[in-house]
């Protein structure tokens, strides 16, 4: 059973999710066949969430107490 993270996107009133050519490949999914799908959201952990921030100066450092 192989795992991936796909994106869900709008196609009409529907949620759609392509499942990747090589796990179709590796798995032999024929079109029209019925799969057994689990389904849990990704959790985001804010990795790059900062871009575009410079970088820090000397006049950005806290002063010490």
């Amino acid at each position: 059973m192989e795992e991936t993270i796909a994106r869900a996107r709008k196609l009409g009133g529907s949620l759609v999710v392509t499942i990747p050519k090589d796990i179709v490949e590796e798995e032999g999914i024929k079109e029209g066949e019925a799969l057994r799908l689990t389904i849990s959201k990704v959790e985001k952990d804010w990795f790059g969430a900062l871009k575009g921030v410079g970088p820090f100066t000397k006049e950005d450092e806290f002063d010490e107490h």
